[in-house]
């Protein structure tokens, strides 16, 4: 049964209960990393994923709670003995920007280290970003402060479909990506320039259809608020809960 896991749920301030936004994706076939935060080794470890069993790593957008664990990640997996090749997706404004972060570390120097095969995926609506056996993802534009992408994952055998909208104000390209999606995971940090308010997200939510709202990348620690739900479901009719960190959503 393929499943996703939140390994982060916070808005770019994390606390000790929180870490920054980031999830994996478990098929029988693929695991795939979305986003990298500090190091996800150890949050991997602690939900008995073996970290040679991530075969690629999605990355959103350039920005340091996405990003910044990325140089350490691929460090470690490296020194405890990984060989085989790493795939990483992004617009080219964030796989030009990340290569130049490991170039600032001398990766090219690391002896033996297994080969990274960078794709710059197109700036458009539902651009094919990897298939496999049981599963398909696509990315969509979205409206945050740098360029950045959304993510529609089609599970093949379970005929079911998870949207994420990533970081981004409300926009009809989440809209599209999210149309008839049973699971819509959607940012919440508060209606602000390149973010999103968890009413707005409800609201989002019932014009795609979606069949479930999670509410992720929100305020924690002395910020965090106990009406995100109950604003959302003002606006969606439909189940609404928070993502929390290791929380697991099966389809």
């Amino acid at each position: 049964m393929s499943k996703l896991i939140i390994l982060g749920s916070s808005y770019a301030i994390p606390d000790e209960n929180h870490e920054n936004t980031h999830m994996i994706l478990i098929s029988d076939e693929q695991t795939v990393l979305i986003d990298c935060s500090r190091n996800p080794i150890t949050r991997l470890s602690k939900i008995g994923v073996d970290r040679d069993q991530v075969t690629d790593l999605i990355l959103t957008h350039f920005h340091p709670d996405h990003v910044s664990g990325v140089g350490v990640y691929l460090m470690n997996i490296w020194l405890l003995g990984r060989r085989k090749p790493m795939n990483i997706y992004g617009l080219a404004h964030t796989i030009d920007r990340t290569e130049k972060m490991m170039d600032f570390f001398d990766w090219a120097t690391w002896p033996n280290f297994f080969q990274v095969n960078f794709h710059r995926l197109p700036d458009r609506e539902m651009a094919p970003v990897l298939e496999g056996h049981d599963l398909q993802i696509f990315s969509s534009p979205v409206h945050h402060i740098v360029p950045t992408i959304g993510l529609r994952v089609e599970f093949k055998k379970e005929k079911k479909l998870l949207a994420y909208s990533c970081d981004t104000e409300p926009c009809t390209e989440v809209e599209r990506l999210a149309a008839g999606s049973d699971v819509l995971i959607h940012e919440a940090s508060g209606a602000s320039f390149g973010h999103t308010s968890a009413a707005q997200a409800g609201q989002l939510a019932r014009k795609a259809g979606a069949g479930r709202l999670y509410l992720i990348h929100y305020p924690t620690g002395e910020f965090q608020s106990d009406s995100l739900v109950p604003e959302a479901t003002e606006t969606f009719n439909g189940p609404v809960s928070l993502a929390e960190d290791f929380m697991e959503i099966e389809f």
